[in-house]
């Protein structure tokens, strides 16, 4: 082999790798398309993902409370709180069956669906509907991965990062991370939308109320 073939192969091996993400992506998206929840529990790790998801439940509800000029040890109290408030949330929210929910159309039917309650000086943005990109992980075939890939972002030889779908801006859309294990590419955090993290901030927001 000639000296200059060198890095040609491992280029080309690079593109190969990188390239398997995708086949676990293509048949993550026919199990969602066939509500197939047993796929699901089996490639989504659902422990990390209830975790992610307490987390940006509790900073989302964080951020619509009045906490500037709090001491930190105030500011502390009341993330614990959310913490806390949001964990139960989260636990009946990440299943296989809301998984296969949230990647259909990008929507939970278990979340309220009534419109936001905005903040004060905050209008409501919506985007045309001939211009908005179809919601969900919808994979016709295998040339509709190329969007997906030329979206996403490598992070390092173990995780990549997809935003679905693709072409939506990053308000509207999931962020997916998968991760390899062993010879295994799993689904392992969803970045959710701005929009739903609102909705479910209400949600725990409403709960602390009630208490």
């Amino acid at each position: 082999m000639r000296w200059w073939s060198v890095p040609i192969v491992l280029a080309l091996g690079w593109f190969v790798f990188t390239l398997t993400p995708f086949w676990a992506l293509y048949d993550l998206a026919r199990a969602v398309q066939a509500h197939d929840a047993d796929y699901v529990e089996r490639h989504v790790n659902l422990r990390t993902l209830r975790l992610s998801v307490i987390r940006q439940i509790a900073a989302a509800a964080q951020s619509r409370g009045e906490t500037a000029g709090a001491e930190p040890r105030d500011r502390q109290r009341l993330a614990d709180a959310l913490v806390a408030l949001a964990i139960p949330i989260a636990e009946s929210l990440v299943t296989p069956q809301t998984v296969v929910d949230l990647l259909d159309d990008g929507r939970l039917d278990s979340v309220d669906p009534a419109p936001l309650e905005l903040r004060p000086g905050e209008a409501a943005v919506t985007a045309p509907p001939e211009a908005a990109p179809k919601p969900g992980l919808r994979i016709e075939n295998l040339r509709r991965l190329v969007p997906f890939y030329l979206a996403s972002e490598m992070r390092g030889f173990r995780a990549v990062v997809i935003p679905v779908p693709p072409d939506a801006t990053r308000e509207r859309r999931l962020r997916l991370r998968l991760r390899l294990r062993g010879w295994t590419w799993r689904l392992v955090d969803i970045e959710l939308p701005e929009e739903l993290r609102e909705r479910i901030a209400q949600k725990v927001a409403g709960t602390g109320r009630g208490r």
